[in-house]
Parts: C-alpha cells; structure tokens; sequence
C-alpha cells in the first residue's frame, strides 16, 4: 500500500511512518521543507501542494497541526491552533477531490476535545460536540474534509485522546516529575483522562487503512480513568510517591485558559467505534500499558 503522512516528524506520525516501512508499504511523507527519497512538498499557509505526487496513492494519514500546548493561549496564538488544522485539511481535502485518480482513504486528525468536558459522563461517538475552544477547532477542522467526502473518498476522523509514550507528548513531560518523586493529582482528581499507547495508536490508523468505517472514531483505549488514578498508577510503574500539583503553577506558566483545558476538564471517552470494528487492544488497562511503556 502506497501511504501519505502529513505531521510525520511528531509522535506519532514518527511511529506510524516506521510501522508501516517495515510492514513494507511505502510511505510518502508531504513536509514543508528539505528534499529526500519519498517525500513531496506542501505548505498550507501558502495553499500549496505537489498534487502530482498524490496522484495514484492508495491512502492519506493526515496528523499535521500547531501543538495545542506549546505556547500560551493568546488570542493569536489560538487563530493559529485553528488555522494550522482547518486550513491544512482544506488543502488536503480539495487537493484530494480534483486528482483523476485520488485515494480510496483519508483518515484525517482530530480530537477527543470534540466532545468538551464530559464530567463523569460516559460518551461515545454519538454524542455532540461540546462549546468551547477546543471543540470548536475539532468542529471546523472536522468539517474542512467536507470536499474529500464530497468526492466519495472514504473519510474518517481521528478522535484521539491523550497518547501515552515515554518519548514525547504528556506523559514525555511528567516523567521527570514523576521520577524525583515531585508528580501529583490535578486539582481534586476526579477529572477523567481517556488515554491510549502509542502502540494501540498506530495500530488503530493502521487498522482503519483497510477497515470500512468512515466518519469519527475515538482512538482511547476502552479503560479511562480519573487523573487520580492515573497519579497513582504512574507512580506505582516507577516506585516513586506521588502527591498534589498546585495549579497556581500549570496557570502561571501556560495560563488559565489552556491549563484548566488540559489539567482539569474530565473526557470519559469510549472507544465504540473500534470496538464495533473487531479492534483489539495490546493495552486496554492503564497499569499495564504503563508497564510495558516505561520497562
């Protein structure tokens, strides 16, 4: 199968790019700049793209996105949160719907922040979009595959929740906490975290390459739990105590807005769809993943 990946130098575009080479597909990976065997060149912001190269692929990964955490939450920084995913799936999707001879796929990324806070309340993929920010860049980025769709490629989009790798991401950032001893619970630790193993991550898009489905799909593993129990979990893998993290920290350095987003809004978000697939996951419980993740 011939595949192309867009954000295929993140976390997980790094691992399924390397999943799948040594599956023995070949791996188109569109970036921005530099030259090399298997690549082709696009630029949302500029609205380009080597459409030619695209020409005859069998499927498109789409991960490509600013990071929703890597600065604080000002207005222009939340204009390009919102940019950088509906503008590049835009692209993408129309490109897409004009080749004489597109993909039969398109698996395009979004998030579990579809859904907003949940409370204790469990959800699947029926349920509606939630009302603030971070819901309304998943509503229009979502929407931005319309062309593609409209096209008859069969589309579906990524709900991913909060991967767990030891190399990057959430977990990547409090290891070292959690190592010296200094990790705790958020807030009073009710809140519900849905996670899911980079391992089962990739599987999953993999997976959906040659599944059926079309429409969202949830990539959590079918176990979330309360940032309490994740605290206390975390802390067992590595033999360490944990304790409480103030938030007066989280929101000085990041600022309210995105740290109350990432820290203490509760997604108790289920994996319906995959389940409903046949899916299998390597890592349906948090302690074993873990352990298996940090060995």
């Amino acid at each position: 199968m011939d595949v192309a990946i867009t954000g295929s130098s993140g976390l997980i575009g790094r691992a399924l790019t390397r999943h799948l080479t040594d599956a023995g597909h070949r791996v188109l990976r569109l970036v921005r700049s530099g030259e090399g065997a298997d690549t082709a060149r696009w630029d949302p912001d500029a609205g380009t793209i080597d459409a030619g190269a695209l020409q005859g692929i069998d499927a498109v990964v789409h991960l490509a996105g600013e990071g929703i955490a890597e600065k604080r939450w000002s207005p222009e920084q939340k204009a390009r949160i919102r940019s950088s995913r509906v503008n590049g799936t835009t692209l993408l999707s129309t490109t897409l719907a004009t080749l004489s001879n597109p993909p039969a796929t398109f698996l395009s990324g979004s998030a579990i922040g579809f859904y907003g806070d949940t409370g204790d309340r469990a959800v699947d993929e029926s349920a509606p979009a939630g009302t603030d920010f971070l819901a309304s860049v998943c509503v229009d980025w979502e929407a931005a595959t319309s062309a593609a769709e409209d096209a008859g490629i069969r589309t579906v989009h990524l709900r991913t929740g909060i991967v767990l790798s030891p190399d990057g991401g959430a977990l990547g950032k409090q290891l070292p906490l959690f190592k010296l001893g200094l990790g705790g619970r958020a807030g009073s630790g009710r809140q519900y975290q849905s996670w899911i193993s980079l391992d089962d991550e990739v599987r999953a898009i993999t997976w959906l390459l040659t599944s059926a489905r079309s429409g969202p799909v949830n990539l959590t593993a079918p176990n979330p739990v309360t940032n309490a129990e994740f605290t206390k979990a975390l802390g067992r893998a590595l033999h360490r105590p944990t304790t409480i993290t103030p938030m007066a920290g989280p929101r000085l350095l990041l600022g309210r807005e995105l740290a109350d987003s990432l820290l203490l809004a509760s997604q108790r978000i289920l994996p319906a769809a995959l389940e409903a697939d046949g899916f299998t996951f390597s890592h349906p419980a948090l302690d074993g993943a873990l352990a298996d993740l940090l060995r």
